[in-house]
């Protein structure tokens, strides 16, 4: 089989079990940016400092890939990410930020490479939770019941592990000032 099908080249594509669309729909642009999310994680994964944190990450790409899925099929598909994911995620973050000291200030995303990775896939999962809220207020558009509230706690997440990342290497957290 071809990687390639041409089926895509006047701009549109085809969703599973559903229509084709312009490959700038909503949906589209939402699975699309979860993806991506999914390779900012693959490339915080290379660094060698990721190591305790690589079973962890694995299993939020393989749920994301499940989500990516459910976001990819119009009407009620069967939901793959449960309630169970969003409250894994909740434990994680929870024995992570209980090692952090309590955050007096905002901080600027910095610090060591993982920490800065990690920080740049967090702001990828803000815009993917983004795209799914704006999927979802469309007229007659079902989402998987549990998208957002799971987008957001990985958002928490990897917010909680760039500061984590940074602890290990003892570089302190950058607080904003404003200007």
């Amino acid at each position: 089989m071809k990687i390639y099908t041409k089926t895509g080249d006047a701009g549109e594509t085809g969703l599973f079990g559903g229509p084709r669309v312009r490959k700038d729909h909503a949906r589209i642009d939402a699975f699309g940016t979860v993806d991506e999310l999914n390779s900012h994680l693959g490339l915080v994964r290379t660094h060698a400092a990721a190591r305790p944190f690589d079973e962890l990450l694995r299993r939020i790409q393989c749920e994301l890939f499940d989500l990516g899925a459910e976001l990819a099929t119009p009407g009620d598909a069967a939901e793959r990410i449960g309630m169970q994911h969003v409250e894994a995620i909740e434990g994680a973050i929870d024995r992570y930020d209980d090692q952090l000291e309590p955050l007096k200030n905002f901080i600027l995303p910095t610090g060591t490479p993982l920490a800065a990775a990690f920080h740049v896939a967090r702001t990828v999962c803000r815009r993917a939770e983004r795209r799914v809220v704006s999927l979802a207020a469309q007229l007659d558009t079902v989402i998987p019941s549990n998208a957002i509230e799971y987008l957001n706690r990985l958002g928490d997440l990897l917010f909680v592990l760039a500061r984590f990342a940074n602890r290990q290497e003892n570089v302190a957290d950058d607080p904003w000032h404003p200007a």
